[in-house]
Formats: C-alpha cells, sequence, structure tokens
C-alpha cells in the first residue's frame, strides 16, 4: 500500500479502482498544518502613462540615387511616456547622425512632409545652430522640443502643432516645430503659451526659447511651407519672428 506521508493537512478525495466511488481521507494526525501563504512583496505593476495624441517617429538618410520619399523610413509608433522613453534610449542621438540625416516625430497620421493635407497650409518654427552646438546643446534642444510636443505645452493650441523635424547638415543643425495653419496668426504666435497672460508674439520666446536656454537675442523665425517650397534663393522670408 502506498505512504501516505504526502497526504496534505486538509481532507481531499482520492479515485478507487472501481468508477465513480471516492473515499475521503482525513488529515494525517502526525502533519503539521500548512503556513498561511506569505504576504506578495512584488508591487503591482503601474499603468503605462498614455499620451494625449499617438506619435509616430520618422527617419530620413539622403541617398541621391533614390526619390527623396523613398529615403524616408517610418520607425515606429507610440502613445505612452513608457514607449517613447524606452524609444529615445535605444535610438542613435541626433548629434551621432551624418549629415543629411533626418529625425521627424509627427502625429500619428501626418508624413513629415509639406504635401501632406495637414502640413502644406502650414509652416515652421525655425532655429538654426552654429556648427560647434552640434556637440554641445543639439541633443538637448532636440530633446527639450520633443518633450514639448508629447507634453502639450502648448496648451490649448496643442491641435494646431503636426509635429517636429530636426536636420543634420554640415552647414548647420536645424530643428523645427511644424504648424496646421500658417494663417492663423493667433496659434501660431501663441504656441508655447503657459501663461496667459503672456502677449504674442513674446509667449514663444518666453517660453519655447527660455525652455531650451537660448539667448533672447537668439531670433526664431516662422516659415509657412508654401514659401519654403517656391523659393528663388536660399533663405525663406519670414512671416513671424521671436
Amino acid at each position: 500500500m502506498p505512504s501516505l506521508s504526502h497526504i496534505p493537512a486538509y481532507p481531499f478525495a482520492i479515485p478507487l479502482p472501481q468508477p465513480h466511488q471516492y473515499i475521503l481521507v482525513p488529515p494525517c494526525p502526525t502533519t503539521s498544518p500548512l503556513p498561511a501563504p506569505a504576504p506578495s512583496l512584488q508591487a503591482p505593476h503601474p499603468l503605462p502613462t498614455l499620451l494625449s495624441f499617438r506619435w509616430a517617429l520618422w527617419f530620413f538618410k539622403n541617398d541621391k540615387s533614390k526619390m527623396w520619399q523613398a529615403n524616408l523610413r517610418l520607425v515606429t509608433k507610440f502613445s505612452t511616456v513608457e514607449d517613447f522613453w524606452a524609444l529615445y534610449t535605444h535610438i542613435q542621438l541626433a548629434s551621432k547622425l551624418t549629415s543629411g540625416c533626418d529625425y521627424s516625430l509627427f502625429k500619428d497620421g501626418i508624413e513629415p512632409m509639406w504635401e501632406d493635407s495637414q502640413n502644406k497650409r502650414g509652416g515652421r518654427w525655425l532655429i538654426t545652430l552654429a556648427k560647434q552646438q552640434r556637440h554641445t546643446e543639439l541633443d538637448r534642444f532636440w530633446l527639450e522640443t520633443l518633450l514639448c510636443l508629447i507634453g502639450e505645452m502648448f496648451d490649448e493650441y496643442s491641435d494646431e502643432v503636426c509635429g517636429a523635424v530636426i536636420n543634420i547638415r554640415a552647414k548647420g543643425d536645424k530643428i523645427a516645430i511644424w504648424t496646421r495653419e500658417a494663417e492663423n496668426r493667433e496659434g501660431v504666435t501663441h504656441i508655447g503659451r503657459v501663461e496667459s497672460w503672456a502677449p504674442p508674439p513674446f509667449s514663444l520666446r518666453r517660453i519655447y526659447k527660455e525652455h531650451l536656454g537660448l539667448s533672447q537675442k537668439v531670433a526664431i523665425g516662422y516659415q509657412a511651407h508654401a514659401d519654403t517650397a517656391t523659393k528663388s534663393g536660399s533663405l525663406t522670408k519670414n512671416k513671424f519672428v521671436v
């Protein structure tokens, strides 16, 4: 007969050879009661922090043997704070990209090109950096810009923001925030406003420029995409300047 030393300290049914017949085995008197299970020390897994918009990261590498759109690649999409940081910490820093490359972060459903229906009537706030700033300030400026976007620093005008682009160029790198409607003066000039009392166009200067740590002597210009697309020279006329 098999040993009953393995029987736990609570009654349970053992099947007999005959079908549909069971006997109830009492607890073994020599067995100590089972201890109560220890409480779990593992903290519950926190819920992800959802962003108000889903965002898409794009990468552009200039290959002159291909059409422009063929050089543009969608990297991934994210909609939580945790996924943003996981992405940012696993991609190459902007300062390490080769000349001719771009990163673009746009709301899901908007492609980083002038021709997109949600961009074609818009424009961009543009910051042009000196060559020496690539290895000292570029990555910080770009990260702060990304945080402005996903953190909705633009308050009620967040819907006007389409995305942001960083261009790595030999003559000087550029960072731009793209907006939806270039003719929406109030929306354009108020982007970045946190204090409701800040009058345009100084709101962007007070908030975005200070957020980046830029000198107030540094001018940020707003250019309409339509003007940029049809420019005949190397410079596009600024529609607004702060």
